[in-house]
């Protein structure tokens, strides 16, 4: 396999030679000035150690991963059963005497002892300190040799952390309260908005579920719906739980408009009255899986951002109160114009998300996902496979709009197969459904990203949109001269949004705000990566859990940001997103090391962060970005 790796390395190098760069970007390959290239002689004479580390890592087969597993697995037992089970208060106050409860409480006050186990202070301040703010983690924090005495966390009369009311982060706002979280729980919310509007609609189950399973028991996989209408699935097996039933009766459609004449107070503005949100000429920095986290997008409000979008949220968890789905939608209040993106399968789901979130959180527009492939989802019947049902789709943006006081967007596909586009048959209609903004992305669902975004389709649905819906595109957005392509005023356009090539180089958000190609250093990548950790243990916390968290994102984000050649490298600029970077060294160590494509040399980088990684430490990407040709991203 080495073998057959360096003759293609050496025939790059050959071709590079002989044809230039035209005959590397025709076959997909990033032009890189040949001095810069490694071919299979140069790798050679580099250090007989570099080679015989690099021919160990090509030969990581399944039997070595399932030892390293194995291993890991002991190291955790084995940590465990050392771990010292201390009383919370006493850890959080610094003070064995600090526990309510004295010597009832079955927890250890051996404050030395948890000392004497405790990881080293990683070098640096404590994020709260430096905050002005009590630290809550106490004598957990890995920074505690900056604490003062001010800095200790407030009075807990019950010993134990409120989780995360006390961990919200910098201010952190939309932070899920306990109450209201129990409340979900129990299926002690309400919804009079969305059951009114579905009942009007025809969308409304009619009986009782709940009388049925009592006599017959839920089917596996089956969905039923709870006494207040939140959803509850019986499929134990699956990650993403199914949202609510489909409707027994063939709904009727209801124009909002008129519907919200009727209903008088049920409705306080309809479609044509709603809050406008404006896009046009901004920076929008789309809602990315897994990397688009908080701390993400506070960096990208820091090089240019101008809209940011949380995560996608399935509506299903956030119904049943998943504390996991709901800090999704958490906003720093640097994010001056954030939205939030959820994805379910059916209208009563999505318009009751929809009601809660307008109730508890704040944010400036709501996004509906029509765009994941994922499969997990689309099963479901969500994201990209709503595409293949638009009468559903009809009631789910007409049902939700209706009811909303705050803006409503889409982000679609431009179909679901491959050679049958259906974006442009329902863009007319979207307004008058009530939808504020809509994102095509370039590429079908059965595309995924193997092929080029259709710039010239996303330009055609643009030109078909009525003057109040704004359109925007989306795919393949990795310069400030694409940018200023797909802005042509003649174009319709009222803004790009940016996704994978933020991620690969997030200071593309500058280059477009100061029409420049950015030759960034490695020291300056360096400098975001530590700006980035900030926020993190800001965000996930500055214990050890907190640190490890931070690690695994900020490692998830290296397997995208490797992916980027600096300027001064290529023979043609700028760099294109569908290019694949053949071997090569930077212009310093630095600069190598951050083009590595191996976990090893990530997981290198996050130490010179966040300190030695734990024993037995590996990390494997939750999305496979190495493959140009796929990706998670919705």
């Amino acid at each position: 396999m080495a073998a057959v790796e360096d003759r293609i390395e050496a025939e790059i190098v050959a071709e590079n030679s002989a044809n230039g760069a035209e005959g590397l970007i025709a076959k997909g390959v990033a032009p890189v000035q040949k001095e810069f290239l490694v071919s299979a002689q140069v790798r050679s004479t580099i250090s007989d150690k570099d080679a015989a580390k690099i021919s160990s890592e090509k030969k990581c087969d399944v039997f070595v991963f399932l030892v390293s597993l194995i291993a890991i697995v002991l190291c955790l037992c084995s940590i465990q059963a050392r771990k010292l089970e201390v009383c919370n208060a006493v850890v959080r106050a610094g003070d064995p005497n600090a526990c309510p409860f004295g010597e009832n409480c079955r927890f250890s006050h051996d404050l030395e002892g948890y000392l004497a186990q405790k990881p080293e202070d990683l070098p640096g301040v404590c994020p709260s300190v430096s905050l002005n703010v009590p630290c809550p983690y106490g004598v957990r924090c890995r920074f505690y040799g900056t604490h003062t005495k001010q800095d200790l966390p407030k009075e807990n009369p019950e010993g134990a952390m409120d989780g995360d009311e006390e961990t919200s982060g910098a201010g952190e706002i939309n932070v899920l309260r306990k109450d209201f979280q129990k409340s979900l729980w129990k299926k002690l919310e309400s919804f009079p908005k969305a059951d009114s509007q579905l009942q009007a609609m025809g969308l409304k189950v009619t009986f009782l579920l709940s009388e049925q399973n009592k006599v017959y028991g839920p089917k596996k996989g089956a969905t039923t719906e709870g006494e207040n209408g939140g959803a509850e699935t019986h499929d134990e097996n699956n990650d993403v739980s199914d949202d609510a039933v489909p409707p027994l009766k063939k709904p009727k459609l209801v124009d909002p408009v008129d519907d919200a004449k009727e209903q008088g107070d049920g409705c306080k503005l309809n479609s044509r009255e709603k809050k406008k949100i404006d896009l046009k000429g901004k920076l929008y920095l789309a809602p990315l899986t897994t990397v688009g986290n908080l701390p993400f997008r506070r960096l990208c409000k820091k090089l240019g951002a101008d809209v940011t979008c949380g995560e996608m949220a399935m509506c299903t968890n956030l119904l049943q109160g998943h504390a996991s789905e709901w800090a999704l939608l958490r906003r720093h209040p640097v994010e001056d114009c954030f939205g939030v993106q959820i994805c379910g399968s059916y209208a009563d789901s999505l318009t009751k998300t929809v009601e809660l979130i307008e109730r508890e959180c704040t944010v400036d527009f709501i996004d509906i996902n029509l765009g994941c492939p994922i499969d997990i989802v689309v099963k479901k019947g969500a994201g990209s496979c709503l595409l293949t049902k638009p009468t559903r789709l009809e009631q789910i943006v007409r049902a939700t709009a209706s009811i909303m006081e705050k803006p409503l967007t889409l982000k679609m596909r431009t179909g679901y197969f491959e050679g049958k586009n259906c974006a442009h048959s329902m863009i007319s209609e979207l307004s008058n459904w009530g939808v504020s903004a809509v994102t095509v992305h370039g590429r079908t669902r059965q595309q995924r990203y193997s092929k080029l975004a259709d710039w010239v389709y996303i330009y055609d649905c643009a030109k078909r949109a009525p003057d109040d819906l704004q359109v925007l595109g989306n795919g393949d957005i990795f310069s400030y001269s694409d940018w200023n392509e797909h802005m042509l005023p003649d174009l319709n356009l009222s803004s790009c949004m940016l996704a994978r090539g933020a991620l690969i180089k997030p200071w593309l958000l500058t280059e477009i705000k100061e029409q420049r190609h950015w030759d960034i250093s490695s020291n300056e990548r360096l400098d975001l990566l530590r700006d980035y950790t900030q926020f993190g243990l800001e965000h996930w916390g500055s214990d050890s859990k907190g640190v490890e968290t931070t690690r695994k994102f900020l490692l998830e984000w290296l397997s995208y940001l490797h992916r980027y050649i600096p300027v001064g490298l290529l023979e043609v600029i700028p760099q294109r997103l569908n290019w694949r970077p053949p071997r090569y060294v930077g212009r310093n160590d630095l600069e190598t090391l951050m083009a590595s494509d191996s976990a090893a040399d990530w997981v290198r980088i996050s130490e010179m962060l966040l300190g030695p990684a734990p024993e037995g430490f590996v990390f494997t990407p939750k999305h496979k970005s190495s493959a140009y040709d796929k990706a998670e991203n919705g």
